[in-house]
């Protein structure tokens, strides 16, 4: 399969969706997927809808990096925990090969008042008996001796792991629909169905679906999707730009990055290339609504964002997207079927240059595909993982601000507990929706 997956790419899944079922599960990257096996395994009929392609947005386009090492917030830890372990069982359930691979997450610090940073985290990570742990000078040289870079240290994770998330999600749609799953794709959900003041279905394009539990894990397009039923989300979008190159010699078997690069090696032999802290937010409506709420981020990292001024049509927040549409109406979802962004062309020549500055030695970096994603983020970097009380029978799952590929298994089990009335085993309070609206102070976790 060709990375990333687009609009082109064959639809796997096609036919009409079901007139009734338990569960509708309206997103099909990483997040909604493994949501959808877990509530499967748990005896509930499930409907999954893809508006384009499983995987088609950011859930085949993000790094390939099943991290622990520097969580945004310490609270994600127990979940990112479990979704290691999750990993490594669900990869024995197919017989396609996704790439994972325990071969160590490594954050490089160019000076010493970054290693200093990476110290004050290691103890959330050491409160959990992660193996992250601080190296020196001489260790980080040791552990990817042909650098041209002389760095302060590294926080490295020995257990984190990568794999290929162009392969692994569709994947994991297989293991999905052999526990029972019903997936569908080319189907954009339009509304919800609302009666009597609470969930009983979604009408989609091809028409409704009764349920009596509804999930949203739309990505990028969640907050469009809320909005329209009046359950106010602040999340916006911003665009990153990766890069693959050619096949080249080993340097370094894991995942690493610093402040200007991040890069891990492929299972093809390449390496997937991002500028480290570096994303781009086209301002639209929501940008402004939002604005308030995203004060906080924007003083932890003034220079992170770069700001364009409008997005291209039929974005979720550019100026021309509908924000109300009838059910019998065509939708924003049927409109861009894929989210499929421009990659920034200065970047990738910058990161063709700082790759081979890093690794003088590999000769010509030559670029061999480039693509772009739009992260869902929140103002404090941490995603709603939550029931709506206004809204009965209503799940969400979105703003996994850039780390969703890590941990989705864990969070999927956790939406699927949700909704089943299981047990979540963790405490989601930091994952609240209420914290937007309840006054809470916005609180920025010690990321890395």
């Amino acid at each position: 399969m060709s990375f990333p997956i687009s609009n082109t790419s064959p639809v796997t899944y096609p036919g009409a969706p079901p007139p009734e079922t338990d569960v509708v599960v309206i997103g099909g990257g990483v997040i909604g997927v493994c949501t959808a096996l877990y509530l499967a395994r748990a005896g509930r009929r499930v409907v999954l809808l893809e508006k384009g392609r499983i995987a088609g947005e950011q859930s085949s386009r993000n790094w390939g990096w099943i991290r622990q090492t520097g969580r945004r917030d310490p609270d994600e830890l127990p979940i990112m925990v479990e979704a290691n372990h999750l990993w490594r069982a669900l990869a024995d359930e197919t017989n396609v090969d996704i790439g994972l691979r325990q071969s160590g997450v490594t954050y490089l610090a160019r000076t010493e008042a970054e290693l200093a940073g990476y110290a004050g985290w290691l103890p959330h990570a050491q409160a959990l008996n992660i193996d992250s742990c601080l190296l020196s000078r001489r260790e980080t040289a040791h552990l990817i001796p042909a650098m041209s870079q002389s760095y302060a240290g590294a926080l490295h994770t020995p257990s984190d792991m990568r794999a290929e998330p162009w392969v692994a999600v569709p994947a994991l749609a297989g293991i999905a629909t052999r526990a029972g799953a019903q997936i569908v794709e080319n189907c954009a959900a339009r509304t919800l169905d609302i009666q009597d003041g609470r969930v009983a279905g979604v009408v989609t394009e091809a028409g409704r679906i009764a349920a009596g539990e509804v999930v949203v894990a739309g990505g990028a397009w969640s907050a469009l999707f809320l909005r329209r039923h009046g359950v106010a989300l602040p999340q916006l979008s911003v665009r990153a730009t990766v890069a693959a190159t050619a096949p080249m010699p080993e340097v370094h078997l894991g995942a690493a990055a610093d402040s200007r690069i991040a890069f891990r090696r492929r299972q093809d032999g390449g390496y997937t290339l991002a500028a480290g802290g570096f994303h781009e937010l086209f301002v639209g409506p929501d940008a402004f609504r939002a604005f308030p709420k995203f004060i906080a981020q924007l003083r932890a990292d003034p220079f992170g964002t770069r700001f364009l001024p409008a997005a291209p049509a039929g974005y979720p927040d550019a100026w021309g997207t509908p924000r109300h549409w009838a059910a019998d109406q065509e939708s924003p979802f049927e409109r861009m079927r894929v989210l499929d962004p421009t990659p920034n062309r200065g970047k990738l020549k910058a990161l063709a240059r700082d790759f081979g500055a890093l690794f003088p030695g590999l000769g010509p970096v030559q670029i061999a595909s480039a693509w772009a994603g739009m992260i869902d983020t929140l103002p404090d970097t941490v995603p709603v993982v939550d029931r709506v009380t206004a809204l009965p029978g209503l799940t969400i799952g979105t703003g996994m601000s850039g780390h969703g590929f890590g941990w989705p298994c864990g969070q999927a089990r956790v939406l699927a507990a949700l909704v089943t009335g299981g047990d979540v085993g963790h405490d989601l309070t930091r994952f609240r929706l209420s914290r937007f609206s309840d006054g809470t102070a916005v609180h920025i976790g010690p990321s890395l």
